[in-house]
């Protein structure tokens, strides 16, 4: 073994077994679900930033946009991170104080199911398993992609076996969060944000020194781009730099529309509900935006300029390790397990968030909602911790072909909750019309309609259709979002008689001034 490694592993060993003592810590702090949900509504601003955003990017800003960015050229990685960066603006500024008091004055709701049942008067309580089923579906999806970004990592650094670095991965994700729950969780988010932040930030700055300034470094990328476009690194990077080089309309919208998800995203929108106080969202709003815009801004830097820093050119199945790669040769060995641990970070701080929402669904929307509704706070807690293990055990079934997808994963599982819940939460806090029919019809209907979309060419394929429309190239979370959309008015008009509590709960939520939650 290398000293190499050893100060690699001794790096890995400190970062891991720090986010354990963390869980360990504020398993003390949980004296209710509410706690182990929500942090008792108690979490500062700062916290809740970070923990929003870290929890959001997961390994795909460290790993899939500076691969983007690496493999073509910048204009997809471009306009993606440009929809991202005015999603995560918009989630905050129109969603962030509305949903919060929305969630307490609508029964101190502490789930997004749970919300939605209280907000629409749901007493079947449909709404609410509809929304958990989606909910533990789509999370199961995104989830296998956290473990198997830990499993490649594990992989390229330590030349592991995938399958042992799956099981660390899963084994350091699954202590902290059933000992922890949310505090924790956001808790290791913070740190995992920070570390994330600054280790993009660094590396860009380092590569663009190197390279001799800012002028000098995108005058070689732009050379790197015209030997690509020549064929001097091979096919497959020629077709990746000429797809990006004609990137049309239709490319440009599907990339933007990545910043409809976060109206949906279910592990973002929890941390709006457990802010300290309504006061406090326009601070995490600022610290979460600016996190935002440099740490893609340094992305961006960090994969364009590996076209020219690493003297190996990466191929397109490797791509996604230029930031590794790009750390491993600029850093002593054990800072760059430190910087290293960031990837992990990525990874963990997104299906920490995750694993925690589902078992919350689970636990608190079908076990107490609908199977026992008299269970106590540590029976509703047990549930959890068994949910998450659950969830986590299917999720690693799924993660077990090394072949698996990261950005594929995501994506679909992105599109899943940003169509099939963000339509729902819009209308639920600004149109005092929606019902709970609406909202019935929009989740079924957006959810559907993601599974098909998806699945489209493969379908068309079985079906001998040779050339698929192009339409079906979109993003979809673009038709998902507009049929949930459309679906949801059209039923909530269609049913004239409105609940009078509804409607008197809705006037007095929109009364609600914010130093009085």
């Amino acid at each position: 073994m290398t000293s190499t490694m050893i100060s690699h592993i001794l790096a890995f060993v400190i970062y891991l077994g720090f986010m354990i003592m963390i869980g360990v810590m504020y398993a003390k702090k949980n004296n209710s679900s509410s706690d182990f949900f929500l942090g008792g509504r108690k979490v500062g601003p700062w916290m809740t930033a970070l923990s929003a955003e870290a929890s959001d990017m997961s390994g795909w800003l460290l790993m899939g946009l500076p691969g983007l960015a690496y493999l073509g050229g910048m204009k997809e990685a471009f306009w993606t991170a440009l929809g991202l960066v005015i999603g995560t603006y918009l989630n905050w500024l129109i969603v962030a104080k509305p949903l919060r008091k929305c969630t307490i004055a609508f029964g101190d709701s502490i789930t997004i199911p749970e919300f939605l049942t209280n907000r629409f008067k749901d007493k079947s309580r449909v709404l609410s398993l509809i929304s958990v089923i989606f909910i533990v579906f789509f999370f199961t999806i995104y989830t296998a992609s956290g473990f198997v970004a830990c499993a490649k990592l594990f992989k390229s650094v330590f030349d592991l076996n995938y399958h042992v670095g799956l099981v660390i991965g899963l084994v350091v994700i699954l202590a902290y969060t059933i000992l922890g729950g949310y505090l924790a969780v956001c808790a290791t988010d913070f740190v995992q944000g920070t570390i994330m932040f600054f280790a993009l930030i660094i590396t860009g700055i380092i590569m663009t020194v190197v390279l001799g300034g800012p002028a000098e470094a995108l005058q070689k990328v732009a050379m790197f781009g015209e030997e690509a476009i020549s064929g001097k690194f091979g096919d497959a990077m020629k077709n990746k730099f000429d797809a990006n080089q004609n990137y049309g309309t239709i490319s440009i919208i599907s990339a933007l529309v990545w910043g409809l998800g976060y109206f949906g995203m279910p592990h973002i929108l929890v941390r709006f509900m457990g802010i300290r106080s309504n006061s406090e969202i326009k601070l995490s709003r600022r610290i979460a935006t600016v996190w935002v815009v440099i740490a893609l801004v340094a992305a961006l830097v960090v994969g364009s300029l590996g076209t020219v820093y690493l003297t190996d050119v990466l191929s397109p199945s490797t791509a996604e390790t230029v930031f590794s790669a790009s750390m491993q040769k600029m850093f002593p060995a054990f800072i760059a397990g430190i910087f290293l641990c960031a990837i992990l970070a990525a990874a963990m701080s997104t299906a920490d968030s995750q694993l925690l929402v589902a078992s919350s669904a689970v636990s608190q929307d079908i076990f107490k909602g609908l199977i026992k509704k008299d269970a106590s706070e540590n029976t509703v807690l047990n549930v959890s911790r068994i949910t998450v293990f659950v969830i986590a055990a299917i999720a690693f079934v799924l993660s077990i072909n090394p072949e698996s997808s990261i950005f594929g994963l995501v994506s679909y599982a992105w599109a899943g909750f940003g169509a099939t819940f963000g339509p729902i939460i819009l209308l639920s806090l600004f149109w005092r019309g929606t019902t709970r029919n609406g909202a019935i019809a929009g989740l079924i209907s957006g959810g559907i309609t993601v599974i098909l979309w998806h699945n489209a060419n493969a379908i068309l394929t079985k079906l001998n259709v040779a050339n698929p429309p192009a339409i079906f190239s979109v993003y979809e979370i673009l038709p998902g979002f507009l049929i949930c959309l459309i679906f949801t008015v059209i039923f909530s008009l269609l049913q004239k008689e409105k609940d009078p509590e509804m409607l008197a709960e809705f006037d007095r939520y929109k009364s609600l001034k914010d130093e009085d939650c």
